[in-house]
């Protein structure tokens, strides 16, 4: 009896699984009826490549599976193949797993297929959350977060968290922007819009989520903040000023205790006394009257009244002013005095002193 098989043709099948999940991709036939040690089967993938490659194989009662290297250890067939049933299963799935699977049956010159498209799903990966804008009241803030993988499209939902830590809507200020649904605007800010937001990314495979929080200043502490800053400036700028003061007069102080002993010094020294002998020509004048004696006379007469106003002005001059009129006195000190020249004397006028000589001979 001769079996007639009909060539089995289904219709293309898709089937959606989730990155890291399981997945069996069936292929039943019912050539193993013909001749069991010719039966030969064998898996295809074709994705992004022009050729397809052969994931799995049986083949003279060898099952070959490490065809394809990203698959290695990962397929096997999941049921009795030998009896009808071809079934592909692939564990830990993977997005290069993706494509259009084929299942080829042959035996004794009789092929059965089946076509069957695997699209790995990959959940959206954790997204980033951020904001921007100035946090005080009346101010714009700007609410963003973005999911860098997964599987398109992807979809974002801000929420607000309470303080049960329950999900809630946003304040009645927020926008959202279309375009864009990962960011938000919330405009007119108010302490009411202080909290925590959730932004959630999600699609087909999953969804992951992040939170960041908002603290709105209230424009009356902003106030307070800067006015107790300006008046520590205010104040660091007043004690450095003191000190400078402080240093200056004290500089000051030491300057003038400096300069006194020199004024007082100065002001105790007293004028040299410079003592003038008779000019020659003085003496030449008169000697036309008295001559040679009246001339020793007033020599004498001379020394004496040096020496009487030299002991008045000792008290005012330094000792070594005062050694030095003792000198002149001596020098011009005559050996002899007679009578006739001490009458002519006290008819001489007296020496006036001056401040910028000490006698002068009239």
């Amino acid at each position: 009896l001769k079996l007639i098989l009909i060539v089995n043709l289904l219709s293309q099948t898709e089937f959606k699984r989730v990155a890291e999940a399981n997945v069996t991709l069936p292929c039943h036939h019912r050539l193993y009826l013909l001749e069991p040690a010719s039966l030969d089967i064998e898996w295809l993938l074709k994705n992004s490549e022009a050729e397809p490659k052969v994931v799995i194989t049986y083949a003279g009662g060898i099952i070959y599976d490490n065809m394809i290297e990203e698959q290695k250890g990962r397929v096997s067939f999941a049921s009795t193949y030998q009896t009808g049933d071809a079934s592909l299963e692939i564990s830990l799935l993977q997005p290069s797993d993706a494509g259009q699977y084929t299942c080829k049956v042959k035996n004794a010159g009789q092929y059965e297929w089946r076509h069957i498209t695997l699209i790995v799903l990959e959940k959206p990966s954790k997204p980033k959350c951020w904001k921007e804008g100035e946090m005080s009241e009346g101010r714009e803030l700007t609410l963003q977060c973005n999911s860098i993988s997964g599987t398109t499209p992807i979809m974002y939902l801000w929420q607000r968290i309470d303080e049960k830590g329950k999900t809630g809507s946003l304040p009645p200020t927020t926008h959202i922007n279309f375009s864009n649904p990962a960011q938000i605007f919330i405009k007119n800010l108010t302490r009411m819009a202080t909290g925590l937001y959730q932004c959630t990314a999600s699609n087909e495979a999953g969804q992951e989520s992040c939170v960041v929080e908002v603290t709105v200043q209230y424009a009356q502490n902003l106030g307070v903040v800067a006015g107790a800053a300006c008046g520590v400036l205010g104040g660091l700028k007043l004690v450095f000023l003191a000190v400078w003061l402080m240093l200056k007069r004290k500089e000051k102080k030491k300057y003038e205790e400096e300069e006194t002993p020199n004024e007082i010094r100065e002001d105790a020294e007293a004028p040299k006394a410079r003592l003038v002998k008779p000019s020659s020509s003085s003496s030449g004048s008169r000697s036309s009257h008295s001559g040679s004696s009246s001339t020793r006379s007033t020599a004498n007469s001379a020394s004496r009244s040096q020496q009487t106003l030299s002991t008045e002005a000792t008290s005012h001059i330094t000792p070594a002013q005062h050694n030095q009129v003792e000198l002149d006195g001596r020098e011009t000190e005559p050996k002899k005095m007679n009578h006739t020249g001490a009458m002519k004397t006290e008819a001489t006028p007296a020496m006036v002193p001056a401040q910028s000589r000490a006698f002068q001979t009239v």
